[in-house]
């Protein structure tokens, strides 16, 4: 009697992805040149680091040859990955936010960015949650203030570079 009593359809179940992914990956362009200058800045000079495309950074141990130094900072990009991809955002002095990783893996919010970007960030920022995660933030879980918010959009990169990781460039101590 037009399908009173029929068995509902649960709805499609999402994909399992391991290790699971956020749905957002932001089309928002990361100014490469200026994320390098602020960890050297960071950094005070004094460590090398490796640069992916989308922005992660990896810091190295000192004097690795370029072949060394790519595959130093692609495995502890793939560690962070293959672990749970425990994050720790900082605010920095000049206003930027600095989310770290294990494995002296790290990204970086520039605030200006975030400001220009802040609609869409505010926006998708419920989609930069991995498949079935759940963040416990002193709001609740999966609730976020803005420096959440900012946090969950820069950790997306992380997820971008570890899917396909490229190291665009090795950055040296003093130069």
């Amino acid at each position: 009697m037009f399908g009173l009593f029929k068995k509902k359809q649960p709805p499609p179940e999402r994909p399992k992805q391991f290790p699971p992914v956020p749905d957002w990956q932001p089309a928002i362009s990361l100014p490469i040149e200026r994320i390098v200058e602020r960890f050297r800045f960071y950094t005070n000079g004094t460590r090398d680091f490796a640069v992916f495309e989308h922005g992660t950074v990896a810091i190295l141990p000192s004097n690795l040859s370029d072949e060394a130094a790519k595959e130093h900072a692609e495995l502890a990009l793939r560690n962070v990955f293959h672990a749970h991809p425990d994050m720790n955002p900082m605010n920095m002095k000049d206003g930027n936010i600095l989310i770290q990783y294990n494995h002296d893996v790290a990204s970086l919010v520039l605030s200006d960015v975030a400001e220009q970007n802040w609609s869409e960030i505010d926006k998708q920022h419920q989609q930069a949650i991995a498949t079935s995660e759940v963040l416990i933030t002193p709001h609740g879980q999966n609730v976020f203030d803005d420096f959440g918010k900012k946090a969950l959009f820069g950790r997306c990169y992380m997820f971008m570079d570890a899917q396909s990781p490229k190291v665009s460039r090795i950055e040296r101590h003093g130069g």
